[in-house]
């Protein structure tokens, strides 16, 4: 895989790229702030881009604010964020569009190498990888959708898995469930949070907005 890093934590930076150079991926450039990371992803057309949430000048959000703008000017950028807290508000930004190929993680993650690498796999795959600690600090605070609190307690574990960005055979291994008990599952989820007929990758990732809280037309 061909990927730019985004990081301005030195020692972080080089880090990551000895991790993904090391398991086979080709690190076509690591920089240290939001303008070298548009250049580069302009320059290179990457498989996936690694950035940092806070980025200088500002240390805000300059981070996600280049990804956003990276998925703006190519709808099949893959970006996976790193950050060192949970936002929500971040994670939902990166969700909106509903197009899945995003990621967010929390910078320790990094050191469960195959977690992350993993996550990685599945961003650049056109899927979703969301932090468990994310999820989880998330559901306990989303009591919002009318939805989401109508599922059952099978259901609203399915749905984590999901946020996740696990996929069927994932979420059947980790629940010890047979395959046509988690398509019930997420058949019932769908229509709980009335999700329409389409695309099921489509559907995944607003369910998982629905989960978030975010508000998606």
């Amino acid at each position: 895989m061909r990927i730019v890093i985004a990081e301005d934590l030195l020692l972080l930076r080089d880090g990551l790229v000895r991790l993904l150079t090391d398991t086979g991926h080709e690190v076509l450039a690591a920089v240290g702030d939001a303008p070298s990371l548009l250049a580069a992803v302009a320059g290179h057309a990457p498989d996936l881009s690694i950035v940092d949430v806070r980025l200088p000048p500002g240390f805000r959000d300059e981070g996600l604010r280049a990804a956003l703008e990276i998925r703006a000017a190519d709808p099949q950028a893959r970006v996976l964020i790193l950050s060192q807290y949970v936002e929500r508000a971040y994670a939902a930004d990166l969700l909106a569009d509903g197009r899945g190929g995003v990621g967010y993680l929390l910078k320790d993650r990094v050191t469960a190498l195959d977690d992350f690498l993993d996550a990685i796999e599945r961003v650049a795959s056109g899927g979703t990888a969301m932090d468990p600690e994310v999820v989880r600090q998330l559901f306990t605070r989303n009591d919002r959708n009318a939805g989401v609190g109508a599922l059952t307690p099978r259901e609203r574990e399915v749905l984590a898995l999901m946020a996740q960005g696990l996929s069927n055979s994932a979420i059947c291994a980790a629940l010890v469930l047979a395959p046509v008990s988690v398509e019930k599952h997420i058949t019932n989820i769908f229509a709980k949070l009335s999700l329409p007929p389409a695309d099921d990758a489509h559907r995944r990732v607003r369910a998982v907005l629905a989960y978030l809280g975010a508000q998606v037309s």
